[in-house]
């Protein structure tokens, strides 16, 4: 019988900072013979957010929803295209907003954020990398990024929290989500190869990659399952 399963064409790698999703899509990307399209980090007022300086988050969030719609809306998606590999959807953007907005700044964000979300595609695949917050501030502390170090152990936390919180709800597309506390595919090569083996094969709605003994993924028919396994991974 022949083998009809195509791989996504758009495949989008998220999770909280210091989680993986950057190095991933990358070896993704190469492995997939890619367009890549990775998140811009150069925030003019971000280091101002920070230090928390007055009106900062707002300007951040803007010039941020502005550079990710731009990216997502040059996607080239046609039929003889490549397949497209982001570190990032468009809807982190809101909920970033959503932690550090004030009700009126919000309000008026929606407005932009909604007039771009319906210009834009829709992944055909998504990858949530999670881990716990103590692993994420570990890998915070060791990266030592001079842009990340005014970066509060609360806010971490709070991120971390809204990321469980999304993805405990989203149904737009075929979800993977890998806990990537226990998962090293950066420095095992066994958990590489079987993480891109998983991705190699259909996702249909969403699954969790189990890290530990065989490695095997479970399918996950509910969100109420989606969220034992996602709070088992904090």
């Amino acid at each position: 019988m022949a083998n009809l399963f195509e791989m996504p064409r758009y495949i989008a790698v998220e999770g909280p900072i210091r989680v993986g999703k950057t190095t991933l899509a990358r070896i993704l990307a190469e492995r997939l013979n890619a367009q890549r399209v990775m998140e811009g980090e150069e925030n003019p007022f971000l280091q101002a957010f920070y230090q928390g300086e007055r009106g900062a988050a707002f300007q951040a969030q803007l010039t941020f929803l502005i550079r990710r719609f731009e990216q997502l809306r040059a996607l080239d998606l046609g039929a003889r295209s490549r397949t497209v590999v982001t570190d990032f959807v468009f809807e982190k953007d809101k909920l970033f907003a959503c932690l550090n907005l004030a009700d009126q700044e919000l309000e008026t964000y929606n407005r932009y954020y909604n007039y771009f979300r319906e210009q834009l595609p829709t992944p055909d695949l998504v990858i949530y990398l999670q881990a716990t917050p103590e692993v994420l501030k570990k890998r915070l502390k060791k990266k030592n990024a001079a842009g990340e170090k005014a970066i509060s152990e609360d806010y971490l936390e709070e991120v971390a929290k809204a990321y469980e919180h999304f993805f405990f709800h989203y149904t737009s597309s075929d979800l993977l989500i890998v806990n990537t506390s226990e998962i090293d595919f950066v420095e095992r090569n066994q958990d590489l190869q079987e993480l891109l083996r998983k991705v190699s094969e259909p996702v249909k709605g969403t699954q969790y990659f189990l890290p530990l003994g065989s490695q095997e993924t479970a399918a996950m028919p509910t969100a109420r399952t989606v969220a034992g396994g996602a709070s088992h991974g904090d």
